[in-house]
């Protein structure tokens, strides 16, 4: 093979990077005559290397003085991230992977370490750290962190460069209908306030429902220093089914229902409506669409049927669908389904009904829920169906 092909791989990637820590260490000839072959290599193949190992080139490039190619691989890790008001910088092809180098959590504690070390000429070094900050802790928002070298390498990350977030005193001041929820408001419908955490500042309150009047519906929050805060609002109460109408967050969740035919030109899905009439013994079709921002796990999606309807599948299993797999379990009045992880995208799956009752009967909703993080949460809106005998 041509000593000049691409021979760089993980591993003297990664020994190039171990070494760099220690600049002052004796070498033997043959390995400085090693390291010195794969530096030449770096410099030539360094491009296509994946996300993680172009953050360990521009370090071991930093840090053996060669400044020009450090700068080249931070610029084209800028002009090829993505930067967003909600989930801060990051890279798209920053995902889940079985691969060691291709871990999300620890890439991105290394891009935060290459930016934070290596200074930009246009001054943006803080703000660039401050966005890959708010990436890692917009993920664990929503995922876990599965290993504990993820974990120790994200808080290495998050407390190595960039405003000191944890040293925070002053809390975001919120005012709902003109009145401040705080710990040291003892009176009113604030006084079951949990105290805040510390460190993270967390606090809750609730209000019974004797206690919510229209001003309520006014919510002004203020967020003092550095650092980013997030929070959510819940409203719960009754209503009938089919008044509900559909609402959103990062994730969203539609349900349609179709009449499904074979016909001599195969199978036929006709949308079901008003116009459109069911009888007893016909094959139903529901179709699912989610919808999601940002990759999640832990995700339950609760869908609710007609009582006139049974689903073909009585069985509860594990399935994969759309590039989305999940537990299908199937109870009395809904069908539900576990998802480990849902990655960012929009998916259809599908299920059968068939119709045994005829009546007129409440369809439900389809509710979707992140159970690691409740606030994310979306349903559908509540309709009739309509079933006769012939």
């Amino acid at each position: 093979d041509n000593i000049h092909n691409d021979h760089l791989s993980s591993i003297q990637i990664h020994y190039l990077y171990a070494r760099s820590f220690f600049k002052d260490a004796t070498k033997s000839p043959k390995v400085m005559e090693a390291t010195q072959y794969y530096l030449s290599q770096a410099r030539k193949y360094w491009s296509k290397k994946a996300l993680y190992e172009k953050g360990m080139l521009a370090l071991i490039f930093h840090r053996e003085a060669l400044a020009a190619e450090a700068q080249n691989i931070i610029q084209s890790l800028k002009e090829n991230s993505i930067v967003s008001d909600e989930l801060g910088m990051y890279w798209k092809e920053n995902s889940d992977s079985w691969y060691w180098q291709k871990s999300p959590i620890e890439t991105q504690a290394l891009m935060i370490e290459a930016f934070s070390e290596i200074r930009q000429p246009d001054s943006k070094n803080s703000l660039d750290i401050e966005n890959l900050k708010i990436w890692l802790l917009k993920n664990k928002q929503t995922n876990h962190w599965q290993t504990t070298k993820a974990t120790t390498d994200a808080i290495y990350a998050l407390l190595l460069r960039g405003n000191d977030w944890l040293s925070l005193t002053d809390a975001v001041d919120v005012q709902v209908g003109g009145e401040t929820i705080g710990p040291w408001n003892t009176v009113g419908p604030f006084k079951e306030i949990t105290h805040i955490e510390a460190g993270s500042g967390y606090l809750k309150t609730s209000w019974n429902g004797k206690d919510i009047n229209p001003k309520m519906a006014e919510i002004q929050l203020t967020k003092k220093g550095n650092g980013i805060a997030w929070g959510a609002l819940y409203w719960q109460y009754f209503e009938e089914l089919d008044k509900i109408t559909s609402a959103k967050s990062p994730l969203h969740v539609e349900k349609e229902l179709f009449l499904k035919k074979d016909t001599d030109f195969g199978e036929e899905l006709q949308k079901i409506n008003k116009d459109i009439k069911l009888t007893l013994g016909d094959l139903i079709r529901v179709r699912i669409i989610i919808r999601a921002d940002r990759e999640m796990e832990f995700i339950h999606l609760k869908d609710m049927r007609a009582a006139g309807m049974e689903p073909i599948n009585v069985l509860s299993q594990y399935k994969w669908q759309d590039g989305l797999g999940y537990y299908e379990s199937t109870k009395d009045a809904s069908t539900n389904f576990f998802f480990d992880v849902l990655p960012k995208g929009i998916y259809v799956f599908e299920y059968d009904l068939r119709v045994n009752n005829s009546g007129d009967f409440s369809n439900g909703i389809s509710t979707l829920q992140s159970m690691y993080a409740p606030e994310f949460t979306s349903h559908s809106k509540g309709t009739r169906i309509k079933i006769t005998e012939k």
